[in-house]
């Protein structure tokens, strides 16, 4: 058994879990006291961050093992737990990629995280485009279809 323990909470931003609009919002990731600030030393200078973070309003139940649709949706061809991006997930964890507004003491002011208020943060650290994909990226349609029109649109856009 290995023990994970959140660094860190979302503070604000969306306050419940939305499949779209996700863009636009500004949240905070608030480092817990038990660590020093000095463990944010140069994280200012970095625009993006990679987030780890726990789906914490899912269900243990609400994990699926198992070939379906994206989003319900038979468009879509039924593909397996590991391809989905989701919290049916086993361990139902996320990574994230915020940009990093500002920097004030323990609060990193992001835009653009898709966790909601209350989130716990499994580890965060700046995005180096040198540990990103190497070469072109490869992908089937649907997951440009089902994100490219509505996931990172503007929330306040929503009705």
């Amino acid at each position: 058994m290995y023990e994970v323990r959140p660094i860190a909470t979302v503070v604000g931003g969306h306050t419940r879990v939305l499949d779209d609009y996700q863009g636009g919002v500004r949240s905070i990731i608030r480092l817990h006291e038990e660590y020093p600030l000095e463990t944010l030393k140069g994280i200012e200078e970095f625009s993006h961050l990679t987030v780890t973070w726990r789906f914490h309003l899912a269900r243990p139940e609400d994990v699926q093992l198992h070939a379906r649709s994206p989003r319900g949706n038979t468009r879509w061809p039924a593909t397996g737990t590991f391809v989905h991006r989701n919290h049916r997930r086993p361990n139902q964890l996320a990574i994230s990629y915020p940009r990093l507004l500002d920097v004030d003491g323990s609060d990193l002011h992001v835009t653009d995280l898709d966790a909601v208020d209350g989130t716990p943060v499994i580890d965060l650290a700046p995005y180096f485009q040198q540990m990103g994909p190497r070469g072109g990226v490869c992908q089937p349609a649907w997951p440009g279809e089902m994100l490219d029109a509505e996931y990172w649109r503007n929330a306040a856009e929503r009705l």
